[in-house]
């Protein structure tokens, strides 16, 4: 059996701390309740690239559609010091609003992965992101064999002209002729 005793001054105490329990139980219900959303502890303000899926919808933002099946990873070091090369690869990077400049001398990982619209015969199309924990620091296209390296807005811009040509091109062709009469 187990015996309390409250004293008086001990009972305005016990009295004091009950009602601010329920203060806070409240403060906190009408947070959730206005809130409208569910807030996670720790979670970040941005989603991260943690999945081949997040890399797909990554391009596809872009326009690209891409081949998830074909996803590969590999290990690449930025380096400390850039060349002229670098730098120019660094300038088409910076077309997405991403650039490397704060990541030399880091391990990244980089994503490939095909992009059957623009691949030919000949020439494979491949969508490449670079990612540092979770987040996207560099992307372009790149061409195999060739090894040619393209923005990404100047690429969707390249594909958006040759789209709008190849419809008119089908829209001129569907056009019946018309004959006139001449007297």
């Amino acid at each position: 059996m187990f015996l309390c005793t409250v004293t008086k001054p001990g009972l305005r105490q016990a009295g004091a701390l009950a009602l601010c329990a329920v203060c806070l139980c409240g403060t906190i219900a009408a947070a959730v309740h206005f809130s409208g959303d569910v807030v996670t502890a720790g979670a970040d303000a941005t989603p991260g690239i943690e999945t081949t899926q997040d890399i797909g919808t990554y391009f596809t933002g872009y326009g690209f559609e891409t081949d998830l099946s074909t996803a590969a990873v590999d290990k690449v070091k930025i380096p400390k010091k850039w060349d002229d090369s670098f730098t120019a690869f660094n300038q088409v990077v910076q077309e997405s609003d991403l650039d490397l400049s704060d990541y030399k001398g880091k391990t990244v990982e980089k994503w490939t992965l095909l992009c059957p619209a623009l691949s030919t015969g000949e020439q494979d199309t491949y969508c490449v992101l670079l990612v540092y924990k979770t987040k996207a620091i560099g992307a372009y296209l790149l061409q195999k064999p060739s090894g040619e390296v393209t923005g990404l807005i100047t690429a969707a811009k390249a594909s958006a002209e040759a789209a709008a040509a190849q419809e008119e091109t089908q829209a001129t062709a569907a056009e019946p002729e018309i004959e006139y009469p001449t007297e």
